[in-house]
């Protein structure tokens, strides 16, 4: 027994961190890629840690990206990402990590995938194969590299760092095809069993997302991720809407079907803004957020909110009629929305194109940086 050594660096994007590698120094068998993931982040672990790997023992600690040459004319790179199970075996790749998006224009630049800008600012052209959607990357440079330091701020991150804008292009349909997926409805009633019957938004745009009002399980919006995760019973009743909105949506068969799908749709429990407490006791006032969210992914509460699960909720304010636009304070300039670690702004802008609503871009803000590179180990 020894190990085999794969060329790996370990990045941090937004609010995530994911083993990035090169498309090239993977197996040519796309087959034999899972074991490898599992492996370096040292997952199943029935312990929920992943201290056998590099894993983080959570949904937002526990990714792996792969990064290589374009498949398309209107793109600089292909990236595809993987969201590792912790405690089970799953390797998903049904939806893509926004949060992780932002780390892949800089990785490609400095890596060569990608042509170096010969400005001070790179404009990169990203494909991410989950979704077959486009997203420009935009970030400075800094002597003939992707820029590390700089003023951007982002809750739940400590310090600052170089702003990269990410504009997710036409992000409607990512994970269905359709924006409103549920038959064009803006909201819609699911009679989920054991629940009963709940008012939802079903939307897909960068990923596919339910969101419902938090007094339908009993929760007001304002709640730690702690206290959700561990009241049970609201746990189980959010993953059957999840499961329920899955069918609904077209994602699923069957709810059998949708319990073995659990990174979309990503539910959202959504509310007006009002003061709360961040994770770090920071009082975020009301009239500092335009709405507040609580959501979940892989089946637990986020501590912040995901990218794609961000832009989805800012495209869904922007869209009349849907529960978030009835819910959200409407206003010009950007989306702030309240989550459990701060605040995040997301840009949106949808059209009527006469046939419904169309959503022309998704946008927002994040930081990024390369934390360490040379090989991880898998035992062979």
């Amino acid at each position: 027994m020894g190990y085999i050594r794969i060329p790996c660096t370990f990045m941090r994007g937004g609010t995530s961190k994911a083993l990035v590698f090169r498309s090239t120094d993977l197996p040519a068998d796309q087959a034999e890629w899972p074991a490898i993931f599992r492996a370096a982040m040292g997952s199943p672990d029935p312990n929920g840690r992943q201290l056998n790997g590099m894993g983080g023992g959570i949904s937002s600690l526990s990714k792996v990206c792969v990064v290589g040459p374009s498949s398309r004319d209107d793109a600089d790179l292909d990236y595809s990402f993987f969201q590792i199970g912790v405690e089970n075996d799953l390797v998903d790749t049904s939806g893509n990590c926004g949060n992780m998006s932002s780390a892949m224009g800089p990785f490609a630049v400095d890596e060569g995938i990608a042509p170096r800008p010969e400005g001070n600012e790179a404009a990169v052209r990203i494909h991410n194969t989950n979704t077959s959607r486009i997203i420009l990357s935009r970030f400075p440079m800094e002597n003939g590299q992707a820029a590390v330091s700089g003023d951007q701020a982002l809750d739940g991150v400590a310090g600052t760092g170089a702003s990269i804008r990410l504009e997710f292009l036409a992000p409607g349909g990512a994970g269905t095809g359709h924006l409103l997926p549920a038959g064009g409805e803006v909201e819609s009633t699911l009679d989920v069993p054991g629940v009963g019957p709940v008012t939802v938004t079903m939307l897909d745009a960068a990923n596919p997302c339910v969101f419902l009002e938090p007094a339908a399980v009993g929760k007001t919006g304002t709640e730690h991720p702690e206290a959700l995760e561990a009241d049970r019973d609201c746990a189980e009743k959010l993953e059957a809407i999840r499961c329920a909105a899955s069918v609904a949506m077209g994602i699923a068969r069957d709810t059998d079907e949708a319990a073995r799908i659990p990174s979309i749709p990503k539910i959202a429990l959504i509310c007006a803004p009002v003061d709360y407490q961040t994770l770090s006791r920071r009082t975020v006032a009301g009239d500092a957020h335009d709405i507040g969210v609580r959501m979940v992914s892989i089946g637990k509460p986020h501590r912040a909110v995901p990218l794609t699960g961000g832009l989805c909720l800012g495209v869904a304010v922007r869209t009349p009629g849907t529960l978030p636009h009835r819910i959200a304070r409407q206003r010009d300039g950007a989306i702030r929305i309240g989550h459990p670690s701060g605040t995040l702004e997301v840009d949106a802008e949808v059209v009527d194109r006469g046939d419904g609503p169309y959503a022309v871009h998704g946008a927002v803000y994040r930081t990024a940086r390369r934390l360490f590179e040379g090989h991880v180990l898998i035992p062979s």
